[in-house]
């Protein structure tokens, strides 16, 4: 029957606390740097490095590297798994729940554990489609899971769609509660539908999503972005934080409670020591008004900063960049030297590492061993690359 075949015993109950995250920070983690933990609205221990799961064919031999990677990397200290409902056709999504059914019968409690989701992207059936349009138009418009003017290529965004797709993860990951899903890359609406019908549409999905919160299907939800967060403030695709928080506000009174109790409380953009944007480019404000990286001002509005892209799809383990070479020499390899460049960045949450290549994972593991660099010896390192 194969890996996809395997089927467990229920949802599997619990989101992430602070106890358990605590208690897995100090078994789990024990002989890694304290700066392996990051805290989560200081409630959570995450780990500074988590398991990305896009890369990879549609194959069961890489269904079952997923789930053995997953299985390994929770066991090992690494309590943060990011996918996508339409990661590998939905297989990711299905792999990822074997790893963590292993995991917990490992002793892996679950609510140590930080599962997280996105939606927005059509998830197709198995192998690439001559005609995606007519595939969405019949599964998903003809089924009332969005409009026509909801649709930007393969994204449809709808409160509809993306509550769908919630449901589809929480089954194929076998659990009960997702701990955040994210809408991933809105920005590609903004050239088919304009600026201001995204922000519309985000309104209403913002309210799903706070529908959700309360029906126990997320415990937050969050923004994923390509370009949004990186681009400058004139860019068409150019997303504010302040007024997404602001959305997410409005959201949380549409549901009946109150502005500040809002779940948005996450967003994920690529960072990397050749993408430094949400790090350098001050396109933001806080909530106080002052002009802000991506990274300062999501921390000022209390938002958890995840980085995807983290070996920028595999180039920064093969390429050296000469810098970070000459500023951590005892490190083994490029790749290790990439994944403590992000884990050092000031403001920067938890790094994601594709599992594409398994000897990944154990890089990820070393770098968690290792103390992270100072504040002035990263700063140094933005003097060199201007000199």
């Amino acid at each position: 029957m194969g890996l996809l075949g395997a089927r467990g015993a229920g949802p599997i109950p619990g989101v992430a606390t602070r106890e358990a995250t605590l208690a897995y920070s100090r078994s789990r983690g024990g002989a890694f740097d304290p700066g392996h933990y990051s805290d989560f609205r200081g409630q959570l221990k995450l780990s500074a490095i988590g398991l990305g799961t896009f890369p990879g064919a549609a194959d069961d031999a890489t269904d079952q590297a997923i789930a053995d990677i997953v299985h390994k990397g929770l066991t090992s200290g690494l309590n943060v798994v990011d996918t996508a409902a339409h990661y590998r056709y939905g297989r990711s999504l299905r792999a990822i729940g074997v790893g963590l059914r292993r995991a917990l019968d490992d002793g892996v409690d679950r609510k140590a554990l930080w599962l997280m989701s996105k939606g927005g992207f059509v998830t197709f059936p198995g192998t690439p489609l001559a005609d995606p349009a007519a595939y969405i138009e019949a599964e998903v418009i003809a089924k009332g899971l969005g409009r026509p003017e909801d649709c930007a290529g393969t994204q449809v965004l709808s409160p509809e769609h993306i509550r769908a797709q919630i449901d589809q993860s929480r089954a194929a990951l076998g659990v009960e509660t997702l701990d955040a899903f994210l809408i991933d890359q809105p920005e590609v609406q903004i050239p088919v539908a304009g600026k201001a019908a995204l922000i519309d549409k985000l309104a209403t999905v913002f309210v799903a999503l706070e529908e959700a919160v309360r029906e126990g299907a997320i415990a937050y939800y969050g923004v994923s972005s390509f370009q949004a967060f990186r681009v400058a403030t004139d860019d068409p695709s150019f997303l504010s934080l302040a007024s997404l928080v602001a959305l997410a506000e409005k959201a949380a009174k549409a549901v009946g409670g109150a502005e500040r109790d809002h779940h948005f409380a996450l967003i994920e953009l690529p960072f990397n020591a050749v993408m430094l944007e949400g790090f350098s480019r001050f396109n933001q404000i806080t909530g106080e008004g002052g002009e802000a990286s991506t990274l300062q001002a999501a921390l000022a509005l209390k938002l958890y900063t995840v980085a995807s892209h983290g070996l920028f799809k595999g180039h920064l383990a093969k390429q050296p960049v000469d810098i970070l070479v000459q500023a951590m020499p005892r490190l083994a390899n490029d790749a290790q030297r990439a994944l403590q460049f992000n884990r050092s960045t000031p403001g920067l949450g938890t790094t994601l590492v594709g599992l594409s290549t398994p000897a990944h994972l154990d890089d990820a593991l070393a770098v968690a061993r290792t103390p992270v660099l100072s504040h002035s010896a990263y700063m140094a390192l933005y003097r060199r690359a201007e000199n």
